[in-house]
């Protein structure tokens, strides 16, 4: 299978640069920047992609990978920062730019080439930039491709050995040919067959968790999400019997979803599978907690004790297997490049330092999108591939301060009111996420001539790929007031309803 290695030096668009060369049928890895030299020369990767970063590479801490990469005879491309850190490196000069350049821009492409392949010369080419630092002297050895009115150098290449720079982003949406020249550097400059796809994904991953597993057994942690359902089933394929999936009912689940659950795995897909109630123990624990990080932390706790309980029941179990994916890891630690954390999710940053069980998350490096091929590639149910994400702490973060029953109660209702209006409307499919908040605040209302002093419910329905980017979505009027006059008038003690219009960033989808 041909690969291509991308070191991450912290860039917000890292991950769409795995995505475009994935979507162009080439196996991608993110690693980070430092990943040492002898495990490059391991994965064998038919190129290398530096990808942008926050920082300046004139910072006296600037990240930097191994020099020796451009000494592998293996092609690569440097995006922004890796641009400049190529150009650093290979003997050129690199200076801070008298003012940043953010924002959609126009290139001019100055002699045909390998990387820019069958795009115009004669034409403008509409380009997105994000940088302060600029190239104001090449390499030895390269030769300037591209300009813009504020880089002198906007794209440089050395086509005898194969290395070449933008200071754009091919990869976001607002470089509308950027799929074009990711095309060309894949199978013009490196030769890649496209060879990767779901069906090969899951055909390699298979031997590669039998092998990992070997005679021992698996706890998978099973939400019900297409996630772990997937993880699930996968580990089934590979071990049969020796996996056990677990069900945890930590009572912070949304209406009917135990009971849909139980369903789907004992009777439409029989799996080895165990179902848990550990309602009151959650609760007990999350009572008088208001702090999001907290509730995290306790719910990750939580979770990890009750499968470590579980599998000593079920006796010579090594590994605890989880739906993680890239965008969640990506949020909760700086695993791949500087990149800032944002905020725990209960199976990456909410687990406990010191957990004997050996982590197996074999969608780690995957998208939403992806998964849900996969879950088609292995026959899973339309209800569980097309359900939407749901947080592994459940409801609790979608209560804004304490967790009681009382509150639960009342949000399970609201919440329920949008599922099935969005349903009604066939826009369920359409969006991101669509769900109720509940407030830690009361307001005045009237009803029946009467004044009221209630909860208030926020709606939150977004638009989005991968849940990395967001944007809020633009619900019609009469499906909103729909909602609206449910929740008020079947959900008691709710007598106003918000909606949320902020995108991501600089919000997240979730409130807490």
């Amino acid at each position: 299978m041909n690969k291509i290695l991308i070191l991450d030096f912290g860039s917000q668009y890292t991950q769409l640069i795995a995505r475009r060369v994935r979507e162009l049928g080439v196996y991608s890895e993110i690693q980070p920047y430092n990943y040492p030299l002898e495990k490059i020369k391991e994965f064998c990767p038919k190129g290398i992609i530096l990808s942008g970063s926050p920082s300046s590479v004139l910072a006296k801490e600037a990240p930097r990978c191994d020099d020796s990469i451009f000494s592998l005879n293996i092609p690569v491309l440097g995006i922004c920062y890796g641009l400049q850190l190529m150009t650093l490196i290979l003997g050129g000069k690199v200076e801070r730019g008298e003012k940043r350049e953010f924002g959609s821009a126009t290139i001019k492409i100055l002699k045909e080439n390998a990387l820019f392949w069958n795009l115009p010369l004669d034409k403008p080419l509409k380009v997105w930039m994000s940088h302060g630092d600029r190239v104001i002297q090449l390499p030895p050895g390269f030769k300037l491709l591209a300009t813009s009115e504020n880089s002198p150098v906007a794209a440089m290449g050395d086509e005898k050995r194969q290395f070449w720079g933008v200071q754009f982003h091919p990869e976001v949406v607002h470089t509308p040919r950027g799929k074009k020249i990711f095309r060309n550097f894949l199978f013009r400059i490196c030769q890649c067959k496209a060879d990767w796809s779901m069906g090969s994904f899951m055909e390699y991953i298979i031997p590669k968790l039998r092998e990992e597993v070997g005679k021992n057994k698996v706890v998978c942690a099973l939400s019900g999400g297409v996630d772990s359902s997937v993880v699930a089933v996968l580990l089934h394929r590979a071990i049969g019997d020796k996996a056990h999936a677990i069900f945890v009912d930590n009572g912070l689940l949304r209406t009917g979803e135990a009971q849909e659950v139980k369903e789907v795995f004992t009777k439409k897909i029989p799996l080895n599978f165990h179902y848990v109630d550990k309602t009151k123990l959650f609760l007990k624990h999350l009572k008088g907690v208001i702090d999001p990080e907290l509730k995290r932390k306790i719910i990750g706790n939580l979770f990890i004790d009750v499968f470590e309980q579980e599998a000593k029941k079920i006796k010579n179990v090594s590994f605890l297997a989880q739906g993680t994916l890239y965008p969640d890891v990506i949020e909760s630690v700086s695993f791949k490049g500087p990149a800032a954390i944002i905020k725990s999710h209960h199976n990456v940053g909410g687990l406990p330092e010191r957990m004997p069980l050996k982590l197996i998350e074999p969608l780690r490096e995957l998208f939403k999108d992806e998964v849900r091929i996969l879950a088609r590639e292995l026959g899973l149910p339309e209800v569980i591939i097309k359900r939407q994400p749901f947080p592994g702490p459940g409801l609790a973060i979608r209560i804004i301060g304490e967790v009681t029953p009382q509150r639960l109660s009342i949000l399970r209702k609201a919440d329920k009111i949008v599922l099935e209006e969005m349903r009604k409307a066939n826009l369920y499919d359409t969006v991101w996420q669509s769900f109720a908040i509940l407030l830690p605040i009361k307001t005045v209302g009237v009803m029946g001539d009467e004044r009221t002093y209630q909860h208030v419910i926020a709606l939150r329905v977004v638009e989005s790929v991968d849940g990395m980017t967001a944007d809020w979505a633009r619900l019609p009027y009469n499906i909103l007031e729909r909602i609206s006059n449910r929740i008020i008038n079947e959900v008691s003690g709710i007598n106003r309803v918000v909606y949320d219009i902020s995108s991501k960033p600089p919000s997240t989808i979730e409130w807490e």
